[in-house]
């Protein structure tokens, strides 16, 4: 009977060494001070978005939060389709131009 308390001793008294060396190694798990509620420290540009933009978004790391391969593909994505409409949006605005230039030399 002594035998087993014993050991249940041992491993309590391990146990709690391992939980303090982790806690201490590992911190509480914020390197910083919690944001206020509304804010974020995700930045976008306030006009003229790019695809650049969008794939150098970063989100904070939570414990319960996305995948960060498919946040990664989604923004990949909309970036992409960012740069391809503005592409077009730049096409279609020399097309105007130019047909008012003809327009008026007519």
């Amino acid at each position: 009977m002594t035998t087993a308390l014993i050991y249940l001793v041992v491993m309590l008294l391990v146990a709690a060494v391992v939980f303090l060396l982790a806690a201490v190694v590992f911190g509480r798990g914020e390197e910083l001070a919690p944001l206020p509620p509304g804010s974020s420290p995700t930045r976008l540009p306030a006009e003229d978005i790019t695809g650049e933009d969008v794939s150098g978004v970063k989100f904070q790391l939570v414990l319960r939060g996305y995948k960060m391969s498919e946040v990664d593909w989604v923004m990949m994505r909309l970036g992409k389709e960012i740069d391809g409409l503005r592409q077009r949006v730049a096409e279609l605005e020399a097309e105007v131009g130019e047909s008012a230039r003809r327009g008026a030399r007519s």
